[in-house]
């Protein structure tokens, strides 16, 4: 029997939601050198993969967090699944800006959310987990206390797990590189001989140097 994150890491595959790309890397916004590029709002037009994703997200909140007030989706490729989630749960949602709305109440935080409520916020995707934790920093400044982070998948790097420790916010994800990488290889995505150099990504992407490849969207 297949475990949940290599269950959903074929299904991100198989709808090309995870690209694979050793030998032709990406290279990401950030100027880093890739062999995968992800777009979790890919599964929103799958509803098959859709509501899986709905229901794992949830699962892990009603068995981890039972006494969460408010689901926060983090913008904007987690708005949708958020939203999702927390109507699934009949819990209040609101979604994090990455930058205050530039008009009219210059919001961070669109919806109402009150200091003291627990909130759980909904990510899509966690790489360095900066973005992650400056959306939890800003309810945290609204007052409200984040008990605790859930995200479709991760790419688990070092640094991203050390961040999340120093900001004493738990990450649940429901699926994994590592799991990913053992599914590619099963399905044929990848050759058994692509796992060392997507490993040696992974432990250190920012120094990664491999043959220039094409600008990922």
């Amino acid at each position: 029997m297949k475990n949940l994150d290599q269950l959903l890491a074929e299904k991100l595959l198989k709808i090309s939601a995870i690209k694979l790309q050793p030998s032709i890397p990406f290279v990401w916004a950030s100027g880093w050198n890739s062999p995968i590029y992800t777009d979790n709002r890919q599964t929103l037009s799958y509803p098959d993969v859709r509501n899986f994703i709905k229901v794992e997200l949830s699962r892990l909140i009603a068995e981890n967090y039972p006494e969460a007030e408010v689901i926060a989706g983090v913008a904007t490729g987690a708005i949708a699944q958020g939203a999702l989630v927390a109507d699934t749960l009949s819990l209040p949602f609101v979604y994090i800006r990455s930058t205050p709305k530039d008009h009219g109440l210059e919001n961070l935080i669109e919806g109402n959310i009150k200091p003291g409520q627990k909130v759980v916020i909904v990510e899509d995707l966690v790489s360095t987990g900066k973005s992650s934790l400056k959306a939890a920093q800003a309810v945290r400044d609204a007052g409200a206390e984040v008990i605790g982070m859930v995200a479709i998948f991760t790419y688990e790097f070092p640094q991203a797990a050390e961040a999340f420790k120093k900001a004493g916010i738990e990450l649940l994800t429901i699926s994994n590189y590592s799991a990913m990488v053992d599914a590619a290889v099963k399905a044929n995505y990848i050759k058994a001989s692509d796992v060392e150099t997507l490993k040696q990504w992974r432990e250190d992407p920012a120094n990664w140097v491999p043959n220039q490849g094409p600008l990922a969207p």
